[in-house]
C-alpha cells in the first residue's frame, strides 16, 4: 500500500480515480463516485497533514469504497434500486464515520444487488458487475462492487455487508480477503432491511489490511439496538501473534453441500496447510443439517416486510427474481416463519457445542468457482436460490459467529475460497490464524 509518506493525499486521490477511469468501464465497480468530492477530501486531509504530520490517522490517504446499502451523507444510498436512486441519509453510517474519522477517503458508493438479495452482481440500477479474473463471469455478491474494486486493485479495501454471505462470497470468487466480524461487533445503523442477520464487513487484499480496517470500524455505537457492549478489535496487533496448537473441525461438507471436486481438492490442499502450521485438524464430516430455509425465512420476510407498499405500486421497476421472492415471502403465515426462527436457536446450540471442542471450524467458502455473469446461481443449483446455493456462508449468519474467506489456490484457473470461522467475540484469533495462514500459502496477488 502507498502511504503518505511516498506521496501526499491528493497525488494518491488523482492516481486512483485515473485508474478507475481507465478500468471501471469494464468491471462496473462504482454506484455512484465524485472525483471533485474525493479530491476536495484529500486537499484538506493535506493540509491537515502540511500543519501537523503527526496527526495521520491509521486510514491516512486510503481510498474506502463503500457498499450501496450503507448509509453516506455524501452520496445517495440507493440500494441497487431504481426507487431508491435520489435517497440521501442525513449522517454517515457509523462504520463509514468512523473511517473517516481516522482520515480514510470515502471513495465512492460500490454496487450491490437490488437490497443485497442476491449472491451475484446485477441490479436493475447498475447492471451487471464483472469478475477482473474474467469479466464474463460474476464476482459474486451482494457486496459485488467492493469486492470488484479491491480484487482489480482500484483500492486496498472497501467496506461491504454480509446478511448472508455477501462478503465472503463476492471475496472467494474474486480471490481477495472477506472479513465478517461477530454479530452487533460492527455497528449498523440506520437499521437494516435484514436486523438480525445483516453484518458490516471488509473486503481486502491481504489479512492485515483487512484487520486495520475491522479494528477502525468495531465497537459499541447505542444506535445499533444489538451492538455488543465491547471496545474495538485489536485484529491488526493480533497478525503474528503466537497460535499454539489449535484445534481445528474440517468440514467439507458440513453434511449437505455439494462441492465442485477441483474446489474440494484446492481447499484439501489449504488445509494439509493449517496442519504443516501446527494446528491439530480432526474431519468432521456432519455439522449440521442445512439451514438454508430458516435463513430465507429470516432474510426475505424482513426485507418483504419492509418494501411490501414498494412491491404492489413499484413491482415492475424491481430485479424480478427479487420481487418474486420477496412475494413468495410476503404471503406465507406468521406461523411458518417463527416456526423456522425456533429452529434458529438449535443452529446455535449445534454450533456452540461445537466450539466447547474445537477452536476454528474450516470449510470450503462456496462449493464452486466463479460463473457466467448472467446466471443468478452455478450451473446444477436452482435459479430461484438466489443466495442458498453459497452452501456454506449463511449459517453463520443465523449464529452471529465470526468468519473470514481467505483465497485458498486456483481452479481451472479461477479463485477458490478457504472459510475460517471463529468462536463469537474472537475475532483477533481469527486474524492470528488467517495471517498465519496467509504467511504460510502466500497468494500472487498480495500486495
Amino acid at each position: 500500500m502507498v502511504t503518505v509518506g511516498e506521496l501526499g493525499t491528493e497525488e494518491i486521490a488523482r492516481a486512483v480515480l485515473s485508474d478507475v477511469e481507465a478500468v471501471d468501464p469494464l468491471l462496473n465497480c462504482f454506484a455512484a463516485l465524485d472525483p471533485d468530492l474525493v479530491l476536495r477530501q484529500a486537499a484538506r486531509l493535506q493540509k491537515a497533514l502540511s500543519r501537523d504530520p503527526s496527526a495521520a490517522g491509521p486510514l491516512c490517504g486510503v481510498p474506502v469504497p463503500v457498499k450501496d446499502l450503507i448509509a453516506t451523507r455524501d452520496y445517495s444510498t440507493a440500494f441497487g434500486s431504481k426507487p431508491f436512486r435520489e435517497s440521501r441519509a442525513s449522517a454517515d453510517a457509523p462504520t463509514v464515520a468512523r473511517a473517516l474519522k481516522r482520515d480514510a477517503l470515502l471513495f465512492g458508493k460500490t454496487t450491490t444487488s437490488e437490497f443485497g438479495c442476491k449472491a451475484t452482481g446485477f441490479s436493475p440500477l447498475t447492471g451487471f458487475t464483472r469478475n477482473p479474473w474474467d469479466t464474463a463471469l460474476t464476482p459474486g455478491g451482494s457486496s459485488a462492487g467492493s469486492a470488484a474494486a479491491v480484487a482489480a486493485g482500484l483500492a486496498p479495501v472497501a467496506l461491504g455487508t454480509d446478511g448472508g454471505g455477501s462478503v465472503r462470497i463476492p471475496a472467494a470468487l474474486t480471490g481477495i480477503v472477506g472479513f465478517k466480524p461477530t454479530f452487533g461487533r460492527a455497528p449498523v445503523h440506520p437499521v437494516s432491511a435484514t436486523p438480525t442477520v445483516g453484518h458490516v464487513g471488509v473486503l481486502a487484499r491481504n489479512v492485515r489490511d483487512a484487520a486495520l480496517l475491522v479494528d477502525a470500524i468495531t465497537g459499541y455505537d447505542a444506535r445499533d439496538p444489538y451492538a455488543l457492549p465491547f471496545p474495538a478489535t485489536a485484529g491488526l496487533a493480533a497478525c503474528g501473534a503466537d497460535l499454539g496448537r489449535p484445534r481445528v473441525a474440517y468440514s467439507p461438507t458440513l453434511g449437505y453441500a455439494r462441492p465442485d471436486p477441483g474446489v474440494r481438492r484446492v481447499v484439501e490442499q489449504a488445509v494439509g496447510c493449517l496442519e504443516d502450521m501446527g494446528c491439530e485438524v480432526t474431519l468432521v464430516e456432519s455439522v449440521f443439517a442445512d439451514s438454508a430455509d430458516i435463513w430465507e425465512s429470516e432474510f426475505y420476510t424482513d426485507v418483504a416486510m419492509k418494501l411490501r407498499i414498494l412491491l404492489a405500486a413499484q413491482r415492475s421497476e424491481l430485479d424480478a427474481d427479487v420481487a418474486a421472492k420477496l412475494e413468495d415471502y410476503a404471503g406465507r403465515s406468521l406461523l411458518s416463519h417463527r416456526e423456522l426462527a425456533l429452529k434458529r436457536y438449535q443452529l446455535r446450540d449445534v454450533v456452540r457445542a461445537l466450539f466447547e471442542t474445537f477452536d476454528f471450524l474450516v470449510t470450503p467458502t462456496l462449493p464452486v468457482v466463479a460463473f457466467p455473469v448472467e446466471r443468478t446461481a452455478p450451473a446444477g443449483y436452482r435459479q430461484d436460490d438466489l443466495v442458498a446455493w453459497a452452501s456454506y456462508t449463511y449459517p453463520f449468519n443465523l449464529t452471529g459467529h465470526p468468519a473470514v474467506s481467505l483465497p485458498a489456490g486456483l481452479v481451472d484457473g479461477l479463485p477458490a475460497g478457504l472459510q475460517i470461522v471463529a468462536n463469537l467475540y474472537e475475532e483477533e484469533r481469527l486474524f492470528a490464524i488467517a495471517a498465519a495462514f496467509e504467511e504460510a500459502r502466500p497468494w500472487p496477488m498480495l500486495v
